[in-house]
C-alpha cells in the first residue's frame, strides 16, 4: 500500500526509477529483520519512508553525484547531524514544484515520451499501483514476459534520458495526458474488479485512482476527457457498497440494491460530466462511458434502465474506440435493447478474436445469453469455461452456481419434454391411425388458411408447416401478432405479456415443451404482486394465446388453466381524507419544490401533465393562474399556492417551472423548450414527480403503497363535490372535456336540501 509513495519520494531525490524500486525493497528487508522484535510502528509507512530516505543519503555521498541539486543535498545531509525523518523531509521536500504530489510527478516521469505506450502503462501499474506483472499482463491480455520485458526496457530508458522528476507543463503535459488517463482507469478498474484473489475489489487501488483523477482534473480544467474520466470513476464507485452480497458474493447490476448506492458520488459524478460537456470539444471515449453509467445511475429501478439510449452511446463509443472490449459490452447493452439474440449475434463473432482469448467475461455474456434463449446445455458449457478462464474466487463461484443452474434448467426442460411426448405417443396410441392422419391434414389446412389470412409470406407458411409440432415459442409469437383485425392496443397489450414470457422460457424452446407449470412459475415470478387488474390482463393475453396455438395442435390443452382470475375492486377512486392531505401539506421536511407542486394540483384539480408543462412566462402571478398553451386552458389556484410560487419562481424568467433534481448528462440532452436558461436543469418529469409523491405519502396510504398523483386530483374532485359544486364548475375548474364525466363526484342533493 505504501510503495507508491516510497519509490515516488525515492525518485525525487535520486532521479533513478530503477535504484528507488531496490531502495525501498532494502526498508521492507529492515522491517522484517526489525519489527518482529522491536514490534510494529506506530505510523509503518513513515518508519519505511525514513529508512528508504536514510539509505537513499548514503547512496548519494558515495556515488557523489554530479546534479546540482543532488549535489546540495548530499552537501547539507552530510553536514548537519541526522535528526531523524524530519530533518530529511525538509530538505527534500524544498525540491518540490508546481503539485506537491510525488505521486502524480512519479506518474508524469513514467509516461514520458522517451517509452511507448505500452511501456509507459505498464511500468506506471507496476510503480504506482503495485501491481504484479501477471497482473498487468491480464489488464492488457497480453503474455507475462512480454510485461517484464516492458518494464526492464522503460526503466532502462527512463535512466539513459535522465528524465526530471516533474510535473510537465503546457504542450508537453498534453501529449502525455492521454497516457496518464489510461493508467489512472486501469488502476480503477484492478481496483473495481480484481483479476486474482479472494475479493472482488480492491478498494485502496480505487481510492487512490480517484485521488489522482481530482488532482488532474485541477491540473487540467479545460480538458473534457480528464473530467469525464473522473465522472466514469465517480459513478461507478458509487456502487461499490452494492456489488457485494453478505459473504462477498458479486451481486450483478440488475440485482443491486440501488439505495445502497452513494448519493454524494452520483452528485459528483454528474458535476464532473457537466464539466466535460462544458469544456467542450468531441466526445471522447472517457466521457462516452461516463454518459453510459449516468444512464444507470438515473435509473430507480433496473426496469427503467434506458438500454436503448445506452446502446446508442456504445454505438458511438465504438466509432473513437474500436475494441474488442468495447464491442462486447456493446452487445450486452444491445441484448438489453433488443432482445439477447440481437447480442449473441455479434458475441458470436467476437469469439474468433485473438484478444479476447483468455478473457474469461466473453464465455460469460455468451452463457447468460444463451440462457435467456433457452439454451441451457450451451450456456452451462460457456458458465464453466469462464469459471476456468477467471482466476478471482468471488467470480469462479458465481460463474460455477449459475453453470449448476442452468444444468438444472437443462435436466427439467428434458424431463418436461419427455413427459409431454410420452403423454402425447400415449394419446396417440389410443386413436385410430386413419383418424390421427385425417386429423394432421385437417390442422395443416387450418395451419395453412389461418397464415394465409394472417397475411404471412409463404415462406413463413412453409416453416410453420414444416416444423410441425416444434414450432419454437418465439415463432408462434410472432405468428400470433401479425393476425389480421388486431389493433395496435391489443398488439402493444399481448406483445409484452408474451415478450416476457419468452424472455424467461426461452425464444427457441418449442411450444409443445412449455408447461402449464412453468407458464405458471413465470406469471408468479413476474406479476404476483399485481394489481388485480394488471394479473387479468397478462393472463387474457395468455389464454387468448394458448387457445390459439392450441387450435393448431402446437401447444398442449390448458397451458393457462392453472391462473385463476383475481378480483378487482370497482367503484370509483376513494378520494384521501382531508385531514391526511392538512398534515401533508405542514410536514415541515417538505421540500419547496414538492410542496407547490401537490398543493398546485389539489386546489387547480388539473392532471399533473399539465402542471408539469408551466413555463415560468406562462404564470400570471396577480392572477393565480397559469396557462397550458397546448390545451388553451388556464389553471387556476387559490392562496396556498399563491404563497409558495414567488418563492420557487425566485429570479428565473423563462424556462420549466418544476425543475428536476440535477443537469442532464450529454447522452440525455432534452429538448431547448424542456431546458432552464438559468439553471441548465431539465423538467421534472411526470415520472419523477409520480414516485416523490407516493414516497411522502406511503406512512398515509393504510396499504403502505402511498397515494398517486391521478388519485390527488379525484380527491380535490370529491371533496370540491361534497362542498355543494356542480358538474359544470367542476368542468370550468378541472378543464373536463365532458360534465358526465364528473357526475359521479357530484352529490345529488335530497329533498330536504332543495331550496324552494
Amino acid at each position: 500500500m505504501e510503495s507508491a509513495r516510497i519509490v515516488a519520494g525515492l525518485v525525487r531525490m535520486i532521479g533513478d526509477v530503477g535504484l528507488a524500486e531496490e531502495l525501498a525493497q532494502d526498508a521492507v528487508l529492515a522491517a522484517l529483520e526489525q519489527w518482529p522484535e522491536a514490534g510494529v510502528p506506530d505510523n509503518p509507512g513513515a518508519w519505511l519512508m525514513a529508512v528508504a530516505k536514510r539509505r537513499a543519503v548514503d547512496h548519494l555521498r558515495r556515488e557523489e553525484r554530479r546534479d546540482r541539486g543532488q549535489e546540495l543535498l548530499a552537501r547539507d545531509l552530510a553536514t548537519r547531524p541526522d535528526e531523524g525523518e524530519r530533518d530529511v523531509d525538509e530538505v527534500v521536500d524544498a525540491l518540490d514544484g508546481e503539485v506537491g504530489d510525488d505521486v502524480l510527478r512519479l506518474m508524469f516521469v513514467s509516461c514520458h515520451p522517451v517509452l511507448s505506450t505500452e511501456a509507459r502503462v505498464a511500468l506506471t501499474l507496476r510503480l504506482i499501483g503495485g501491481l504484479r506483472t501477471d497482473e498487468i499482463a491480464r489488464a492488457f491480455l497480453v503474455s507475462e514476459s512480454a510485461v517484464a520485458q516492458r518494464i526492464v526496457r522503460a526503466k532502462r530508458a527512463l535512466a539513459d534520458a535522465n528524465v526530471p522528476f516533474e510535473v510537465p507543463s503546457g504542450p508537453e503535459r498534453a501529449a502525455r495526458m492521454s497516457s496518464v488517463l489510461e493508467v489512472v482507469y486501469l488502476v480503477f478498474n484492478e481496483g473495481y474488479s480484481a483479476t486474482a484473489g479472494d475479493d472482488l475489489m480492491r478498494p485502496s487501488l480505487c481510492l487512490e485512482a480517484l485521488r489522482l483523477g481530482r488532482v488532474l482534473a485541477e491540473l487540467a480544467p479545460d480538458e473534457a476527457e480528464v473530467h469525464g474520466l473522473v465522472a466514469l470513476m465517480e459513478l461507478q464507485q458509487s456502487r461499490s457498497a452494492a456489488r457485494t452480497g453478505p459473504s462477498g458474493e458479486p451481486v450483478v447490476l440488475h440485482e443491486q440494491n440501488r439505495g445502497r448506492w452513494d448519493p454524494l458520488l452520483i452528485r459528483r459524478g454528474f458535476a464532473a460530466l457537466l464539466r466535460a460537456r462544458q469544456a467542450g470539444g468531441p466526445l471522447g471515449p472517457y466521457v462516452l462511458q461516463a454518459a453510459i453509467a449516468a444512464c444507470h445511475a438515473r435509473a430507480a429501478t433496473p426496469e427503467e434502465t434506458d438500454w436503448p439510449q445506452i446502446a446508442a452511446l456504445y454505438e458511438a463509443l465504438v466509432r473513437v474506440l474500436p475494441t474488442p472490449v468495447v464491442q462486447l459490452n456493446r452487445a450486452v447493452a444491445l441484448a438489453m435493447a433488443h432482445g439477447p439474440r440481437a447480442g449473441l449475434t455479434l458475441v458470436d463473432a467476437l469469439t474468433g478474436e485473438p484478444a479476447l482469448k483468455g478473457y474469461h467475461l466473453l464465455p460469460a455474456v455468451r452463457g447468460d445469453m444463451l440462457a435467456r434463449l433457452g439454451r441451457h446445455d450451451e450456456a452451462r458449457t460457456e458458465f464453466e469455461r469462464a469459471a476456468s478462464l477467471t482466476r478471482n474466487t468471488a467470480e469462479r463461484a458465481v460463474l460455477l452456481r449459475r453453470a449448476a443452474t442452468c444444468a438444472q434448467e437443462a435436466q427439467d426442460a428434458a424431463r418436461e419434454a419427455r413427459e409431454a411426448r410420452e403423454a402425447r405417443e400415449g394419446r396417440e396410441g389410443r386413436e385410430a391411425r386413419e383418424g390421427r392422419e385425417a386429423r394432421e391434414g385437417r390442422e395443416a389446412r387450418e395451419g395453412r388458411n389461418e397464415a394465409a389470412e394472417a397475411g404471412v409470406g409463404r415462406d413463413e407458411v412453409a416453416e410453420a408447416g414444416a416444423t410441425g409440432g416444434d414450432v419454437t415459442l418465439g415463432r408462434a409469437m410472432t405468428l400470433f401478432l401479425t393476425r389480421p383485425g388486431l389493433s395496435a392496443d391489443t398488439v402493444r397489450s399481448y406483445n409484452q405479456t408474451l415478450t416476457r414470457l419468452c424472455r424467461h422460457l426461452g425464444e427457441d424452446v418449442p411450444l409443445r415443451d412449455v408447461t402449464s407449470h412453468r407458464v405458471a412459475e413465470v406469471f408468479a415470478a413476474t406479476w404476483g404482486t399485481a394489481a388485480g387488474a394488471t394479473w387479468n390482463r397478462h393472463r387474457a393475453a395468455l389464454r387468448s394465446f394458448a387457445a390459439w396455438a392450441a387450435e393448431r395442435g402446437w401447444a398442449a390443452a390448458g397451458l393457462a388453466a392453472p391462473l385463476d382470475r383475481r378480483p378487482e375492486p370497482r367503484g370509483r377512486i376513494r378520494p384521501i381524507d382531508r385531514s391526511l392531505l392538512e398534515s401533508l401539506w405542514q410536514r415541515p421536511d417538505l421540500p419547496p419544490r414538492e410542496r407547490t407542486l401537490w398543493l398546485l394540483l389539489y386546489e387547480s384539480a388539473a392532471p399533473a401533465e399539465w402542471a408539469l408543462s408551466l413555463n415560468v412566462d406562462d404564470l400570471d402571478l396577480p392572477g393565480m393562474r397559469g396557462e397550458v398553451k397546448a390545451r388553451g386552458h388556464w389553471l387556476r389556484w387559490q392562496s396556498g399556492t399563491a404563497a409558495l410560487l414567488p418563492l420557487l419562481v425566485g429570479d428565473r424568467r423563462r424556462g420549466p417551472l418544476f425543475l428536476a433534481d440535477r443537469r442532464p448528462g450529454p447522452g440525455r440532452r432534452p429538448a431547448a423548450a424542456d431546458l432552464c436558461p438559468h439553471t441548465g436543469r431539465g423538467r421534472l418529469s411526470y415520472e419523477r414527480a409520480e414516485y416523490l409523491f407516493k414516497r411522502a405519502t406511503a406512512e398515509l396510504d393504510p396499504e403502505g403503497g402511498g397515494y398517486t398523483l391521478h388519485r390527488l386530483r379525484h380527491s380535490r374532485l370529491a371533496h370540491l363535490g361534497e362542498d355543494g359544486w356542480s358538474a359544470p364548475m367542476l368542468m370550468s375548474l378541472s378543464g373536463h372535456a365532458s360534465a358526465r364525466t364528473l357526475h359521479g363526484f357530484v352529490r345529488v342533493p335530497r329533498p330536504a336540501d332543495t331550496v324552494a
